[in-house]
C-alpha cells in the first residue's frame, strides 16, 4: 500500500473524468510504480478506496489490483486506469491525486473536498 496524505492545492491537474482528477506528477509516479510491480496497464489498474478507521473515522486505501471489479467505476488517464468501488466512490467524487516528492517526504496526496476534517498527521479524514 502507498501513503497517502490530504492537502489543501495541486498544479497541473489532469482533466476531470467524471469526477476524479490525477495530476502529470502522479500519473508519472503510478506509471513507474506499475512497471516496478509489473502490473498490465492493460489489465490492472490502481485501486482506490475509503475504509473506516484512524483517528478521524475514514482511511484512504490505494494499492494496484490485477483487474477491475464487477461494479466499480473506471476512469481511464491515458494509459493508466483508476478504479473505484462505489461505496469509496461517494467519499471520492470530486478529489484529486497528486503526488508530491520533497527532502521531507514522498507520496500520494489525496485533495477531497469531501473532507471536512483531517487528523493531524493527515492519514485519515471524515466526511
Amino acid at each position: 500500500m502507498i501513503a497517502a496524505e490530504t492537502i489543501r492545492n495541486a498544479e497541473n491537474v489532469a482533466p476531470a473524468q467524471k469526477g476524479i482528477q490525477v495530476t502529470e506528477r502522479a500519473l508519472k509516479r503510478i506509471r513507474v510504480a506499475m512497471a516496478k510491480e509489473n502490473v498490465s496497464p492493460v489489465e490492472g489498474g490502481l485501486r482506490l478506496g475509503i475504509t473506516g478507521g484512524g483517528c478521524s473515522g475514514l482511511s484512504y486505501n490505494i494499492r494496484f489490483d490485477t483487474q477491475p471489479r464487477e461494479r466499480d467505476r473506471i476512469y481511464q488517464f491515458d494509459d493508466i486506469r483508476i478504479f473505484v468501488d462505489p461505496k469509496s466512490f461517494i467519499y471520492l467524487h470530486g478529489m484529486i491525486l497528486d503526488y508530491e516528492e520533497t527532502l521531507m517526504r514522498q507520496g500520494f496526496n489525496f485533495i477531497n473536498p469531501n473532507s471536512t476534517k483531517s487528523c493531524g498527521c493527515g492519514s485519515s479524514f471524515s466526511a
